[in-house]
């Protein structure tokens, strides 16, 4: 600045006619403006950095666009960015139609998404159905204040933008109220809202008469997976209201409808919930029936069937020992050998050393001796 202050007071003292002092002042503003830090944001390039961006991807032939936003967000353990995407129709945007979207030529864009939470208003550029830009959020204090009323809680301008990401309102609040669930807290509506816990998924629950009490319940079963499809393929296979921790302990096991018809159909009837959690737990799977079948055991008792899986009878166990000439060995000798250590790599072994034609209880006494390979 010193050497702009000398600037001046020379061209002041060289130059007494105002045109050469007015040229002086804007040579002072331009290195002033020159100074100063300038962001370089610009809504038509997705490259840039920005707090709150955004992306929607229109296809030809598609109802729904794919929008995903990404926005810094500060929760208990820190400072962080969070990504959120979604599917929607274009119909909901206010100010972008699908002509400016699929222009081949560029166009940049100005529009809305309004939600009960708030409004999102988005700046940016689309070109042959790909935009990117900026977006920011507007939240709606008549929303705010409502929840408060009904007793819910009063929301931060944070919540509220969570609230509006996943497009929970009125919908959910009412379809709760209307189920006989209890009242929401304000962090318990958050939380559904990003957990996927939405009016269809209350209304699919509804549909094959599930009420599950609490609202904890219904985002512990959307975490684990319990989804109205699987719910259905469920109750086609006639597991019918089962309660939330039966639901969440079989998709959790891997107990699937898939699993379930596979089992059905390689000759077993069906089980009980647990009893099905206990064979999938064990290793039991109708690719181990298969190749046990394939070996000359076919429908083998279940308990039969767990018990070997237990012990590590596998397939390859068995397949091993019938090709050193150990052929239809009874599951209960296959346990007691395989127990005891004689293995495939023993037996050839003691060949080697010239104990040939040996049965199994022979290689069992030898090997309980500490007859070692």
């Amino acid at each position: 600045m010193n050497f702009i202050t000398r600037s001046l007071h020379n061209t002041k003292t060289l130059f007494t006619d105002w045109p050469v002092r007015l040229l002086a002042a804007l040579v002072l503003l331009l290195a002033l403006w020159a100074c100063y830090p300038v962001s370089n944001t610009s809504y038509s390039n997705p490259q840039d950095s920005g707090a709150r961006t955004w992306l929607i991807e229109f296809k030809t032939g598609a109802d729904k666009v794919q929008v995903e936003l990404r926005y810094e967000r500060t929760t208990e353990k820190g400072h962080g960015v969070s990504n959120h995407g979604f599917q929607i129709d274009p119909a909901r945007f206010t100010g972008l139609t699908r002509e400016q979207a699929m222009s081949s030529a560029g166009s940049h864009v100005q529009f809305q998404l309004k939600r009960d939470a708030g409004t999102f208003n988005f700046e940016g550029w689309f070109k042959d159905g790909n935009g990117s830009g900026h977006f920011s959020f507007v939240p709606d204090r008549g929303f705010a204040s409502d929840l408060n009323s009904r007793g819910i809680g009063s929301p931060t301008d944070e919540q509220l933008l969570s609230l509006a990401m996943s497009d929970t309102g009125y919908d959910l609040i009412n379809e709760i109220a209307a189920q006989g669930y209890e009242r929401p807290s304000l962090d318990q509506l958050v939380t559904m809202g990003t957990h996927g816990v939405n009016v269809e998924y209350l209304q699919g629950l509804k549909s094959f008469g599930y009420q599950v009490k609490t609202i904890d319940n219904l985002v512990r079963m959307r975490d684990h997976g319990v989804s109205v499809k699987f719910i259905r393929e469920m109750v086609s296979l006639g597991y019918r209201n089962l309660d939330p921790d039966s639901l969440v302990l079989i998709r959790d096991h891997g107990v699937t409808p898939d699993f379930i018809n596979a089992m059905v159909a390689a000759g077993y009837p069906q089980l009980s919930v647990d009893e099905w959690v206990t064979l999938r737990d064990h290793g039991v799977t109708p690719k181990f029936i298969k190749e046990l079948d394939a070996l000359g055991y076919s429908r083998l008792p279940i308990d039969q069937l767990r018990t070997m899986r237990d012990h590590g009878v596998t397939p390859q166990f068995v397949q091993e020992l019938k090709q050193l000439g150990y052929d239809k060995v009874s599951v209960e000798q296959l346990i007691r050998t395989r127990d005891h250590g004689v293995t495939s790599a023993y037996i050839q072994k003691m060949k080697e050393r010239g104990h040939t034609g040996l049965s199994l209880d022979e290689l069992i006494n030898m090997r309980d001796r500490g007859t070692r390979d």
